[in-house]
């Protein structure tokens, strides 16, 4: 599921979820079938994120309180069970761990068509210049752009947009080879090494403590 807000663009993986702070216009894509649930908590009740839109773990204790309060509907704080409930939901949901599944897009045309050409074929890795040629600028200016408009270099970008895919593929099942030739990687020990400077481990270690019950 692919979730966009302003210049910032989510992939969310299986068994995890976005945190919209209220009032924020978004959208959503599904790329394949999809089954999710809704919560909707008022704000009073829950600190917010700090810096907007956050992807979460969402644990099997934590999946099982979701699918309860949706089945009831509006949670009644009069009804003990409800408000215990609401309580349980919401300390879990703010004790949730984040994961860096998300990137912001530049505004600039150029820039933009520069990501959007990188986010549409990860599996290729062009070089910046022939990227920039196609998009009618000057590697210069590709580089300024995303500076100036997404806070980072435009290299750095790219190595987020696939530790984002990543992450997705990783939780989806996919092994560390294929995850790693689906995001542009020749060799997987490159991609295991980027993981490891980005995350401070494996993409193994991760995806086990991920899978990991809830004790």
């Amino acid at each position: 599921m692919e979730v966009s807000a302003g210049q910032g663009l989510w992939l969310i993986p299986p068994h995890f979820a976005l945190w919209i702070p209220a009032l924020t216009r978004h959208s959503i894509r599904m790329t394949g079938a999809v089954s999710m649930r809704t919560l909707y908590l008022r704000p009073r009740l829950v600190r917010p994120p700090a810096n907007g839109c956050v992807v979460m773990h969402v644990t099997p204790l934590l999946r099982e309180l979701i699918v309860e309060a949706v089945r009831i509907g509006r949670l009644r704080t009069r009804q003990r069970h409800e408000r215990a409930l609401r309580d349980l939901l919401i300390l879990h949901v703010e004790h949730a761990s984040s994961m860096p599944a998300g990137v912001n897009l530049p505004r600039d045309p150029r820039a933009r068509a520069v990501a959007e050409s990188v986010l549409g074929n990860l599996s290729q890795s062009q070089p910046a210049a022939a990227l920039s040629a196609a998009a009618g600028a000057s590697v210069r200016t590709i580089e300024r752009k995303f500076r100036q408009e997404v806070g980072s270099d435009f290299e750095t970008w790219r190595r987020q947009v696939r530790l984002m895919k990543a992450l997705e593929l990783l939780v989806s099942g996919h092994s560390v080879k294929e995850v790693a030739f689906q995001i542009g990687y020749r060799q997987p020990s490159a991609f295991v090494e980027m993981f490891r400077r980005t995350l401070g481990t494996t993409p193994k270690a991760w995806t086990v403590a991920i899978e990991k019950p809830d004790r």
